[in-house]
């Protein structure tokens, strides 16, 4: 299958730069909806669907292949290299932004700017570092995946999102969960949750936005500094908001946030 096809991709906007969503565990491109126009005026806009997510190829979703997040990462680049994209601005939301990171270690001359938004190179905490998890609750997440995924999917999204006042953002997360095949969310879940790429943060040489929510129980406050640490010229903004999913609960100050971070730097000598 042709790549674009592959990951579902559509492009939008009348700029000449590439400005590239991913979205993140259990969602698709449709997460963007109130981000992505913004920018239409002055980039060009390429959303796309993570193989196994959304409206992408599921049958192109091999378990050993998509074992660690660098496959995905390959993916990405495919389909940047398939559009002939070049001076990229890539914008990642949660496991994607460690996505965006890998595939501009793999590739950097491809990749301008990194946007991370409520990143976490390790979801686990560890001695020195504070993930927001312990061993036993990461195993009793994937045990409530592996018996009751649709009750899983109602009870975790309040969770992400952290919105009671709006409760429909959750109900629009859940639903995005529940339209996830269980039995490919529950292997990306072990993958995300599990895994560890704070050795790959050193290598990345691409300017870097990371988004952190001032209070996230899945990204906590401590991740984004940590990342600010290991990313060498990266800024970090903190936004006045709740939750993992800024760019749905508090799109405006996610639009402001990015935008204010690329006109800055465009006024950066070459």
């Amino acid at each position: 299958m042709d790549v674009l096809k592959r990951h579902r991709v559509s492009v939008s906007g009348t700029g000449a730069r590439p400005l590239v969503f991913v979205h993140g565990f259990g969602c698709d491109q449709h997460m963007w909806r109130l981000v992505a126009p913004a920018f239409e005026a002055e980039y060009r806009v390429v959303l796309l669907d993570l193989v196994g997510a959304g409206g992408s190829d599921l049958a192109a979703y091999d378990p050993a292949r998509y074992s660690t997040l660098s496959a995905h990462a390959e993916d990405v680049r495919e389909v940047l290299r398939a559009l002939d994209l070049h001076d990229v601005v890539f914008v990642g939301h949660s496991v994607s932004a460690m996505i965006g990171v890998l595939a501009a270690v793999q590739e950097p001359a491809r990749f301008a700017r990194l946007v991370l938004v409520a990143p976490s190179p390790r979801y686990l905490n560890a001695s020195g570092y504070t993930g927001g998890f312990e061993p036993a609750d990461i195993a009793e997440l994937l045990e409530a995946m592996d018996t009751n995924y649709l009750g899983w999917s109602a009870a975790f999204a309040p969770v992400v999102m952290a919105h009671p006042d709006q409760p429909e953002l959750a109900a629009g997360l859940a639903n995005s969960f529940c339209r996830t095949d269980p039995a490919i969310a529950r292997h990306f879940a072990g993958v995300t949750f599990l895994g560890d790429n704070r050795a790959d943060l050193r290598h990345v040489r691409t300017p870097a936005l990371i988004l952190q929510s001032a209070q996230d129980l899945l990204a906590p406050l401590a991740v984004g500094t940590y990342l600010h640490h290991e990313l060498a010229g990266s800024q970090l903004v903190v936004l006045d908001t709740s939750g993992h999913c800024p760019h749905v609960s508090a799109p405006a100050a996610t639009i402001a946030a990015i935008r204010a971070y690329l006109q800055a730097a465009r006024s950066l000598p070459a």
